[in-house]
């Protein structure tokens, strides 16, 4: 942003409640995941849990992991570049690398153990999320020359299709 003073406070807030929305919805989504094949790994039932492995593991690599790399450019670019923020952007950094990683060890991994690298990578994204949500979107939706708007327009693996559609439509009319 070059004029802290184009920065639209109702625009940001659109942005940070569809980014919200979207990560409660990611955490839904990996927490039934994670319950399934916990659930069939303890009923000792193979079938669903393979099937319950093959989901979650599509799931990871389709949704979480783009999600996690398409935050590390637009979202994470400003506040990395700021004295206040970098820190925390590298600290986020690295809980994607670890995601990523529990993703990796959970692809080889059955039974119990794919129950515990599921409930290890939906534990640290609950996390992660978190900082997220209560940390880091707060910050950039507060400081002068950066915008939570500009960082994830365009981008539905940040704020999800539903907002994109809408945002879409709100420019149809203007």
């Amino acid at each position: 942003m070059n004029d802290p003073s184009e920065k639209d406070p109702a625009a940001e807030a659109k942005a940070l409640a569809a980014v919200e929305r979207h990560h409660t919805g990611m955490l839904r989504r990996l927490t039934a995941l994670t319950d399934t094949l916990t659930s069939s790994v303890a009923k000792h039932d193979a079938g669903a849990e393979h099937d319950a492995h093959e989901v979650l593991l599509e799931w990871c690599e389709n949704e979480l992991v783009p999600h996690a790399l398409a935050e590390e450019g637009p979202l994470y670019g400003g506040p990395r570049d700021t004295a206040e923020g970098r820190l925390l952007v590298e600290g986020m950094l690295v809980e994607h690398q670890v995601i990523v990683g529990l993703v990796e060890e959970f692809r080889g991994a059955r039974g119990v153990d794919a129950a515990v690298a599921a409930g290890a990578i939906q534990r640290i994204f609950a996390l992660h999320l978190y900082k997220e949500n209560r940390l880091l979107m707060p910050f950039v939706v507060s400081s002068p020359g950066l915008s939570l708007a500009e960082a994830v327009s365009g981008l539905h693996e940040l704020v999800g299709e539903e907002h994109e559609r809408r945002r879409g439509s709100d420019s149809a009319t203007q």
